[in-house]
């Protein structure tokens, strides 16, 4: 599932191709896709202009010119590029927008994402705060809440919006900290060795436009390269780039958990 990394590369690379673009057409191929379902998301977005495309933990959320927003959510697989309007059209694809430049498409062969209208409603209060930006007495304030693993903490969208499988995985082994351990029995020292490794291994996946393991692609169509460089992410009995010991894998939340018994001592 593409995490904080891919889309913010998504809504990069949109940017520049859907700011001040009138939307002359859009076709609605499943309107279950749609939330809520009532919507009448062809309605809402004719004759409007696109004026901003962000980013808000793994939503791409796009405001029109009256105020209104909606946000796409790419689930496990999917795909919003912009593509010429002659191209032939994929299966699975569920929405499209032309506009003057190109067309808009949103395909999603699992359905696991979606569109939801936002209308002029405030960001969701359940998201927890975005972690590029997070404060380490913030982040220790939260993390002291919760008895759980410190690998399920960081997955809860509640707690630290944006992070997903991969990412936990990787920071995790950036700070050299054990996924089993528990949330609320980190010292400062290593919340603060933590926030910053998060960091890091974000700023690292986005210059590297994401990690495109099946479906993940940019709006232009092309894969990210960050994992080449995943440390533990499955890797699975492979050699630790540090220590060369096996990376071990456990199911944690139903998760596949990749760590170094090693690097990350419990």
């Amino acid at each position: 599932m593409p995490e904080l990394p891919e889309v913010q590369t998504v809504v990069t690379t949109l940017l520049p191709r859907l700011i001040r673009q009138p939307i002359v057409a859009v076709k609605l191929y499943r309107t279950d896709i749609v939330t809520p379902i009532d919507a009448n998301l062809p309605l809402r977005l004719r004759n409007r202009t696109f004026t901003n495309v962000s980013r808000r933990a793994k939503r791409i959320v796009l405001t029109l010119d009256d105020g209104n927003r909606f946000y796409i959510h790419l689930g496990m697989s999917g795909r919003l590029t912009v593509v010429p309007p002659t191209d032939r059209l994929q299966p699975h694809t569920h929405l499209t927008i032309d506009l003057p430049t190109g067309q808009l498409r949103f395909v999603d062969p699992r359905r696991f994402g979606g569109v939801w209208w936002m209308g002029k409603a405030p960001d969701d209060p359940t998201l927890g705060p975005e972690p590029l930006t997070l404060a380490t007495d913030e982040f220790a304030i939260r993390l002291k809440k919760t008895r759980r693993p410190i690998k399920s903490a960081l997955l809860d969208q509640s707690l630290i919006a944006g992070l997903g499988n991969i990412y936990v995985d990787e920071t995790l082994f950036a700070a050299g900290i054990h996924p089993l351990k528990p949330a609320n029995r980190l010292k400062l020292d290593r919340i603060e060795r933590l926030n910053a490794a998060i960091k890091q291994v974000l700023t690292r996946a986005i210059e590297a436009k994401g990690s495109s393991l099946r479906d993940y692609v940019d709006a232009d169509g092309n894969r990210g390269s960050f994992q080449k460089l995943h440390h533990v992410y499955d890797r699975a009995d492979q050699p630790c780039v540090t220590c060369k010991s096996p990376i071990q894998r456990i199911v944690l939340s139903g998760r596949s958990t990749h760590f170094c018994r090693i690097c990350q001592k419990r």
